[in-house]
């Protein structure tokens, strides 16, 4: 990507504002807006420039050996284009290591292919070396008496609290029946208890029995 002489103009004001903040005139914001949507449209032009010299590239490495100057060629603009050749790019380069192109292009992805096995790896590393959090303290623990009663111990803390250090809970009580209120009237009769309401009918005492009559003299 190149810039023309009115484009580094342009540039240069752009790095002048970000260093030295100052009031910008209309023009000068117009010409920067429109040197930042020609920059994405080289983007966007470039991606699929990209994209097709990849997907052209793959079919000629398909063809091979009988395409071998095709790909050759092709290989080394989508080089120029940002591509990152990959292991079927390589093993390719390696069956044609008699051409001389051919061994040129592969001395120049195996660089490329060690550089981003680096940068693969640079990552990973600081990934690991990144300082975490112990473990103890990822965990807050109400104790009776400790961080529970201590201020900013809220509901985040109780909710990350080891269920087993919390103390039991007592069941609940039943609720006392609600007691009259003073002032409630009385009834004007006494509630009929349920012997008065269904009187029960007392069983008929047993005949008594008969005297013993005495025997006649005879």
């Amino acid at each position: 990507m190149a810039f023309g002489a009115e484009e580094l103009r342009v540039l240069r004001r752009a790095l002048a504002l970000a260093l030295h903040p100052s009031p910008a005139s209309a023009e000068d914001v117009q010409d920067c807006l429109r040197l930042a949507d020609s920059l994405d449209e080289a983007m966007r032009e470039g991606a699929r420039l990209r994209a097709f010299l990849v997907a052209d590239l793959a079919r000629y490495r398909a063809a091979l050996p009988g395409t071998a100057a095709g790909y050759l060629t092709l290989l080394e603009e989508a080089l120029g284009a940002a591509y990152r050749p990959g292991p079927d790019d390589l093993a390719a380069l390696r069956a044609l290591r008699g051409n001389p192109v051919a061994a040129a292009l592969l001395d120049r992805c195996q660089i490329l292919a060690e550089q981003d096995v680096r940068a693969r790896l640079a990552r990973g590393t600081a990934r690991r070396d990144a300082p975490a959090v112990p473990a103890s303290r990822t965990r807050l623990t109400a104790l009776p008496g400790g961080l529970s009663g201590r201020p900013g111990a809220g509901p985040a803390a109780a909710a990350n609290a080891d269920p087993a250090d919390k103390p039991e809970r007592k069941p609940a009580e039943k609720p006392a029946a609600p007691k009259p209120a003073p002032d409630a009237p009385k009834p004007s009769r006494p509630i009929p208890t349920p012997g008065e309401v269904f009187p029960r009918r007392k069983p008929a005492p047993p005949p008594a029995p008969n005297p013993p009559q005495e025997l006649a003299a005879g």
